[in-house]
């Protein structure tokens, strides 16, 4: 599947991978391959992007927004967001 990350400045990241974790408001949530259509509030935290099924992970902290899925694409929009190197 596709995902990528934008912010009012720029496109953060885009790119194929295997899923996606993001802060929901009402909890996290996972979005994999052919996930069914979705939107969904996004509250601040940390967005995990599972680049494949060895474990290949890049993580970013995100201030509030939405996400959209359709067609195996998740556009995430957010506010803001940083990349962040290693999870705690």
């Amino acid at each position: 599947m596709n995902v990528e990350i934008l912010t009012p400045e720029r496109k953060l990241f885009s790119g194929e991978v295997y899923g996606v974790q993001l802060p929901g408001v009402v909890g996290s949530f996972e979005v994999l391959d052919r996930h069914a259509p979705l939107v969904a509030a996004l509250k601040a935290g940390r967005l995990k992007i599972l680049k494949d099924r060895n474990q290949h992970v890049s993580f970013f902290e995100i201030q509030s927004g939405f996400v959209e899925v359709i067609n195996n694409k998740a556009t995430v929009l957010v506010e803001g967001a940083v990349p962040v190197e290693a999870a705690p």
